[in-house]
């Protein structure tokens, strides 16, 4: 019984849709596990908006990671030895700038299709800053110490007996 309640009929005209708990066919399932996508991007990057272009065109399952801060900057420099966007990350392989005979041989060379096999409405993640942002914390109250009298204040004398 439970097995049938996750058997879909479907009608003639009826196209495959993936449910959100199993997104991608098990083949693209399986390539995005053992090389996974990310695509390092900026913002307003005309190169950036090619090479994701060519990762939806060829169904390539992939995450976004976005360029903002100077924390960013350096995280990407750690991964990447470089500051270029986009680059891209097809498992340990690291890609620096858009060339895109290049981006398709290493995508080939891990297996993943030519075409498109994504299932249909599928959509990549929003991308995400690389850092994760906490957020602020509050200034440290300090602890206050007990109060202590403050010692007492002579007035001032000036000559001849003048008080102030």
């Amino acid at each position: 019984a439970d097995a049938a309640a996750r058997v879909t009929p479907l009608g003639r005209d009826t196209a495959f849709t993936a449910t959100p708990q199993d997104p991608l066919p098990p083949d693209l399932r399986q390539l995005a596990t053992r090389f996974p996508v990310t695509l390092y991007v900026s913002a307003d990057c005309v190169p950036c908006d090619s090479g994701r272009q060519l990762l939806l065109q060829r169904g390539v399952p992939f995450s976004e990671k976005l360029i903002v801060s100077d924390e960013d900057v350096a995280a990407l420099e750690r991964l990447t030895g470089a500051r270029t966007v986009p680059s891209l990350t097809i498992g340990a392989q690291v890609l620096r700038g858009l060339a895109q005979a290049e981006w398709a041989s290493y995508l080939d060379l891990a297996g993943y299709p030519r075409e498109s096999r994504l299932p249909k409405g599928w959509q990549s993640p929003p991308a995400a800053p690389l850092v994760a942002r906490s957020a602020p914390r509050p200034a440290p109250v300090p602890a206050s110490a007990p109060a202590r009298p403050a010692p007492p204040v002579e007035p001032p004398t000036a000559p001849d007996g003048i008080r102030f």
